[in-house]
């Protein structure tokens, strides 16, 4: 059987390092990817695009960074500024998963013949049969209770969904992948969490509206 090729959205953390590895266990033919979407944040820089290269040759893959700052520029930062401008709160992880991690992504897999696209997301997705009128593959909570990242997923156009791939949905813990990067001797396997908005990495949001 010929091999599904995937790619993968890398961000040098043990999460998706971790699925590269699951995914390529299971038969699938990965490419690595880190996308430049913001210089200076703390999930755009120097360290983030090592790591993650470093992973891809440990376990023998190729590694692509693409340059998206414009498109994270329009349609994250912007979005983010405008909405606090009109008193709204904005949630800029939702509008990244939508046209970066996903959207943007999804083009560039298709330019480089792969089938799917991948990310270290804690979620699931299930082909529906609700009724006659809606079968479809839609996106579902992960097993791993307060970890589960489903919900920042919610607005990814619907026909991407069946084309998606989430490594680390049947997992019920984050101990449970250190676990596995430590076995296959990971340098990231005890990499912290990154938990800020990663262009406002001192969480001063009033700063970075000023400027």
């Amino acid at each position: 059987m010929e091999e599904k090729k995937v790619l993968l959205g890398m961000s040098g953390g043990v999460d998706s390092s971790v699925s590269a590895i699951l995914l390529k266990e299971n038969g699938y033919e990965v490419v690595g990817t880190t996308l430049e979407l913001y210089r200076g944040s703390n999930c755009c820089n120097v360290n983030t695009y090592l790591d993650a290269k470093n992973v891809c040759n440990t376990i023998g893959i190729p590694h692509f960074t693409y340059d998206y700052k414009n498109e994270f520029q329009k349609y994250v930062i912007d979005d983010f500024i405008n909405c606090y401008s009109c008193c709204k709160t904005p949630n800029p992880c939702i509008e990244c998963n939508k046209y970066m991690k996903f959207g943007a992504m999804y083009e560039k897999a298709k330019e480089l013949g792969c089938d799917y696209i991948a990310t270290g997301h804690y979620a699931k997705m299930e082909y529906s049969e609700f009724n006659e009128q809606f079968k479809r593959c839609v996106i579902k909570k992960s097993k791993a209770g307060k970890k589960d990242q489903s919900y920042v997923l919610w607005n990814i156009p619907k026909e991407l969904i069946e084309h998606i791939i989430f490594p680390l949905g049947d997992f019920e813990n984050k101990e449970q992948i250190r676990k596995i990067a430590l076995e296959k001797k990971l340098k990231v396997a005890n990499k912290p969490d990154s938990e800020d908005i990663c262009f406002i990495p001192d969480g001063n949001y009033k700063k970075f509206l000023e400027i």
